[in-house]
């Protein structure tokens, strides 16, 4: 693994921490539940499931991303793989990855599998699930990528504490590799984010978030 690891610390029930962005990989009341409200319900997902469906992600992040989505994908019974795609310039170390999906049982049966895709080449196949994690700076990796998505997972860090995951210009790369009537979600409600997805193409609506946070983005592409 020739990229850096992500240091962390670990807060009050196992919620890491980002020492770089000084903030938390996921919700401090039930980070699994938080993936479902805003990036599967947020992009109308599993509805939208169908055989050779593909979803991208910004920001790897402990997994709890993909994990969500593979449980979805496995119980929606859909014929062949999930594709999934995730673009992370700073990945954990498998070992505190592991250590962060220990809080999630249900992920338990894709926390090595995560830890070995994180040291090693990115990738994770299986009879349900086929999944690469981009290892670098998105800014230059997503306008690079060949792949097309029906959904994109839009978890950065705060925009204020990880500005380079919103900007304007990676946003338009986003909806450059959207599938026509394809989505994005993110749990920013964020002015210029929301203004940043509708200049490149997606039509924003604010809706209700998660726990505390009053409102999430959603876009979808005509």
């Amino acid at each position: 693994m020739d990229h850096p690891i992500h240091e962390i610390d670990w807060r009050a029930d196992r919620v890491p921490v980002s020492r770089r962005f000084d903030d938390p990989f996921f919700s401090l009341e039930d980070g699994l539940a938080e993936t479902r409200h805003v990036f599967l319900s947020g992009n109308d997902l599993p509805t939208r499931f169908r055989p050779g469906f593909h979803i991208a992600e910004l920001g790897f992040g402990t997994g709890l991303n993909l994990v969500a989505a593979a449980l979805a994908w496995e119980a929606a019974g859909i014929e062949g793989p999930l594709s999934f795609t995730s673009f992370e310039a700073f990945p954990l170390s498998g070992a505190d990855a592991r250590a962060a999906l220990a809080a999630f049982p249900e992920a338990a049966p894709l926390a090595d599998e995560i830890a070995a895709a994180l040291e090693g080449d990115g990738r994770i196949e299986t009879a349900t699930l086929s999944a690469r994690i981009v290892f670098g700076d998105a800014r230059q990796t997503v306008p690079a990528w060949q792949g097309m998505a029906g959904a994109w997972f839009l978890d950065g860090f705060a925009p204020a504490r990880n500005p380079e995951l919103w900007e304007p210009a990676l946003l338009g790369a986003v909806a450059a590799h959207t599938l026509p009537g394809g989505t994005c979600a993110t749990y920013s409600a964020a002015g210029h984010v929301r203004a940043a997805l509708a200049d490149a193409g997606f039509t924003v609506t604010r809706v209700p978030g998660y726990g505390r946070k009053r409102h999430m983005t959603r876009g979808l592409l005509a």
